[in-house]
């Protein structure tokens, strides 16, 4: 007599994203942050010499944080997109893909809504304009990383990012 066993049955794999300490974000946008805030301010400073209005200041400091900022991570992204082999055409699709994917839905709620008002009501308020710019930044800074980081997981969680092994 044959006893027919069952089939095995395996359950599916999950597959995971590595969760991501602080040290992962602190590396990914230290150095752009650096570079923005110094172009936030010196365009910010920069735009007072000739207009004093709280709003012409924030979209000077504005313009140029985001010039400063998305220089350094186009050129973060390319190198990650040239590490896994990707050459001409295709790394530059790719890394606009990547930015829009990371940071399109955060700067359009940081750039039009978010950023102006943090830094127009800051050079209002506090008397020094370096201050005020620094402290508008940091305000709107807290929104807009909440939204980045979260676009940045989902990014690896449809693998349109590759997940990396977690080096933290």
């Amino acid at each position: 007599m044959t006893v027919l066993a069952a089939p095995a049955v395996t359950p599916p794999t999950i597959t995971t994203t590595p969760r991501r300490g602080i040290r992962f974000w602190i590396r990914r946008y230290l150095l752009a942050e650096i570079v923005g805030t110094a172009t936030l301010l010196l365009l910010g400073l920069l735009i007072l010499e000739w207009i004093t209005h709280p709003v012409a200041v924030a979209v000077a400091a504005i313009i140029g944080e985001s010039l400063g900022f998305y220089a350094v991570l186009a050129t973060i992204v390319v190198l990650e997109q040239r590490r896994l082999g990707r050459r001409g055409f295709r790394v530059l699709t790719l890394t606009v893909v990547l930015l829009v994917a990371e940071f399109g839905a955060a700067e359009l709620v940081d750039s039009l809504v978010v950023r102006p008002a943090a830094i127009s009501l800051c050079v209002w308020l506090i008397p020094d304009p370096f201050w005020g710019l620094l402290a508008g930044k940091i305000l709107a800074d807290g929104v807009f990383y909440a939204m980045a980081a979260t676009s940045f997981v989902l990014t690896t969680k449809t693998r349109l990012r590759p997940a990396y092994p977690k080096k933290d």
